[in-house]
């Protein structure tokens, strides 16, 4: 039998390069003989749901790749996407609500995978003063708004820190999705101008970079984090992250809730 390349033996292989694995290597976390797993490869061997499902999961690939990986074999996607909106989705959207709403007087907003604003609570609306209307224009991109000349990067102090951090993020994000939305908006958001120069942002002994604002009431200094659902078995739930922004020292969180 003449040997033919798949579209998911190609799939494969892109994901076990990204994931620098060789295919023995797979072959031996997967538990299948690596004869087969050649053979799934070059197409020699259709692949059955639980394989493709199986190596997915090995390779800790995204919903939405586990996806795409089933239709290149010929079979249906596993898991349902819908738009947030959907009443399907009803009880998240609400919980989201909840978490963003029960974090004030701090800031706190939800993204989507391509940092997309979804909601924010109350106490994001007054960084966005003096932002220009375009980057306010939905779908509203949080980290073009935090980082364009004409957004919030004026007024961050130690803007090379966060823009520095805030790249790699994205080139991880790529990294583990292969989704190259994010590896342009990496791209674009580097070629930025400003950037260089001292962080200003307090030392956290390297485990956190703050971000810190010049404002009206004086300096304020955030540290983030992000928050995933636990176990989502929808594609567009797995993909929402909220982040949340917690003052840096007391004089934030003084300014705030006051």
């Amino acid at each position: 039998m003449q040997l033919t390349h798949s579209e998911f033996g190609e799939q494969l292989r892109r994901w076990r390069r990204m994931r620098r694995m060789s295919q023995l290597d797979l072959a031996l976390e997967a538990e299948i003989s690596s004869r087969h797993l050649s053979f799934v490869e070059t197409g020699r061997s259709r692949p059955s749901r639980e394989m493709v499902l199986r190596l997915a999961e090995t390779l800790d690939l995204p919903l939405r790749a586990r996806n795409l990986m089933l239709v290149a074999a010929g079979l249906a996607p596993q898991f349902p996407e819908r738009p947030l909106d959907d009443p399907a989705l009803a009880p998240a959207r609400r919980a989201i609500d909840l978490i963003l709403k029960g974090h004030e007087p701090f800031p706190a907003l939800a993204v989507d995978r391509h940092w997309n604003l979804v909601a924010a609570n109350g106490a994001v609306a007054p960084f966005l003063a003096g932002v220009s209307p375009h980057l306010l224009a939905p779908p509203m991109n949080v980290l073009r708004l935090s980082l364009h000349p004409e957004g919030l990067a004026p007024r961050i102090v130690n803007l090379g820190e966060w823009k520095a951090h805030l790249v790699q993020r994205l080139r991880d994000q790529y990294a583990a999705s292969g989704d190259p939305v994010l590896q342009g908006l990496a791209e674009e958001l580097q070629a930025y101008p400003g950037g260089d120069g001292g962080h200003g942002g307090g030392d956290f002994g390297g485990i956190a970079v703050p971000l810190t604002l010049e404002a009206d009431g004086g300096r304020l200094s955030f540290l983030s984090t992000t928050t995933m659902f636990g176990t989502p078995v929808e594609v567009t739930l797995s993909e929402i992250a909220i982040e949340a922004f917690f003052p840096a020292d007391e004089e934030t969180a003084a300014a705030l809730r006051s």
